[in-house]
């Protein structure tokens, strides 16, 4: 006799030796019961954290831009600043908290369903990190959210490992001297006196690859003030400027790039700033270069637009055009100029701590084709270079591929030396009196590293044609 299911349906005979596929529910179905009710136990701000790591995850979007969707704006204040910081968090940690919750799997070799995985990072993400959220709300919405996403056989090992995360969170943070209990310290205080680098990158979320090749190039201690400023929220500004003046909110490096380029021909009657979204440089050179022609120039139509809308709240950024043109067609704009910015699109690697998925998505191979896609535009910007002119070529990435390689082949043009550019923002007063100067130059060029400098990992040369 055949077995009925609950349905009333018969269920088909396993036959001898073959197993029986039972069909899966189809998303069109609608959410079950149970997938219901475990939603409605999460609080908003949790629920858009795991959908936004879930699409970040799927490659279906950017965490700044989800960040700002109108379903975040919706949310409260309060929610929304959870969201961001789980998102962020969640990021930034990723590889080391897959590792803590690997160690405490019964087969640490066991490949997790994604959606289980991001409720496991969401959960040991707040239990390390957070420690204005309590334990039980950590533990019980990061199960309910494995229900949620249609993995409840998934929720009893949830359950098991981040409560050992918990008490081992716990028992390394109590403060011995107390014999309180009291929880007075980060989980990961507990650093050995010397580390492999293997180990620090994981400790610090990064990529074993990616920190092998700034030990190669800028040494051991350098690397490891690159992977420990990674981790931590980035700063508006500060370090090396004074705040005050009528100018945008930017990074200090983003800001030096463009006070050197200014710098560098104070005397331009036609600049371009050939990749100028989102803007902030562009707003620099009109501030400085009070008499100049500014073109801005960017080869996406929706990024130009939205810089234009920025830069039009500025009065002094009146004289700057806009123009949607690629910047490796040496045609894009007419014309030559005195001043070229050519910040090119690159890796990012000097800028983790804002955006921490990049050690997530970049792949060492994708140097080579940045690298290449960087010449072409370098190439191009040259040729709207005036005699006697000088271009600024700058990236924010740390991989030699995509700076110094790149201006190497540049064998027509003469680099200017940046030491004596550098001492006039000093003497000027731009920069904060005090700053170290002598380190930010390597072979006459610009190059901060984050953690080292004050300010995101920039580069940048001077260019002059003959």
């Amino acid at each position: 006799m055949k077995e009925k299911s609950k349905t009333g349906r018969e269920k088909p005979a396993a036959k001898a030796g073959k197993p029986v596929f039972v069909r899966k529910r189809p998303a069109s179905a609608g959410p079950t019961a149970g997938v219901e009710t475990a939603t409605a136990k999460i609080t908003p701000a949790r629920l858009a954290a795991f959908e936004i790591l879930k699409l970040v995850g799927e490659g279906k979007g950017h965490s700044d831009e989800l960040l700002h969707s109108a379903r975040v704006d919706a949310l409260s204040p309060e929610d929304r600043n959870l969201t961001t910081a789980l998102v962020m968090g969640v990021l930034r940690w990723q590889i080391a908290l897959d590792a803590r919750v690997r160690g405490l799997l019964q087969r640490p070799d066991q490949r997790l369903a994604e959606p289980v995985a991001i409720a496991l990072r969401i959960g040991a993400f707040q239990l390390l990190h957070l420690e204005r959220i309590p334990a039980h709300a950590a533990l019980s919405e990061s199960v309910e959210l494995c229900r949620a996403a249609g993995e409840p056989h998934a929720t009893g090992m949830v359950n098991a490992v981040l409560r050992k995360v918990a008490a081992k969170a716990t028992s390394q943070n109590r403060d011995p001297s107390t014999g309180s209990g009291q929880v007075v310290g980060h989980p990961e205080r507990g650093v050995p006196l010397h580390e492999s680098t293997a180990v620090f990158a994981e400790r610090l979320g990064h990529p074993l690859w990616m920190v092998e090749r700034w030990v190669a190039e800028y040494g051991r201690d350098a690397a490891l003030k690159i992977c420990e400023s990674d981790q931590k929220e980035p700063v508006a500004g500060g370090m090396l400027f004074e705040s005050g003046e009528e100018l945008p909110q930017m990074d200090d490096g983003s800001r030096l790039v463009a006070e050197l380029a200014a710098a560098a021909m104070p005397a331009a009657k036609r600049v371009w700033d050939c990749c100028a979204a989102p803007g902030g440089k562009t707003l620099i050179l009109a501030r400085r270069l009070g008499s100049a022609e500014v073109v801005a120039s960017d080869v996406s139509v929706k990024r130009l637009a939205q810089t234009e809308a920025r830069l039009r709240r500025y009065a002094y950024a009146e004289r700057v055009r806009f123009a949607a043109a690629d910047a490796a067609d040496a045609k894009a704009v007419a014309g030559s100029f005195d001043l070229i910015l050519c910040d090119v699109p690159c890796s990012g690697t000097g800028t983790l701590a804002g955006n921490p998925e990049i050690r997530h998505r970049l792949k060492v191979e994708e140097l080579a084709r940045q690298a290449e896609r960087q010449k072409t535009i370098l190439e191009g910007a040259l040729k709207r270079l005036a005699p006697g002119g000088r271009l600024v070529y700058s990236t924010c990435s740390l991989e030699p591929e995509e700076c110094e390689r790149v201006v190497e082949k540049m064998g027509w043009v003469r680099k200017v030396p940046i030491e004596g550019l550098m001492g006039e923002l000093g003497e000027r007063g731009i920069l904060l009196r005090g700053v170290e100067l002598g380190s930010m130059v390597r072979d006459g060029a610009l190059r901060t590293l984050q953690g080292v400098h004050g300010c995101d990992g920039f580069y940048a040369v001077v260019l002059e044609r003959d």
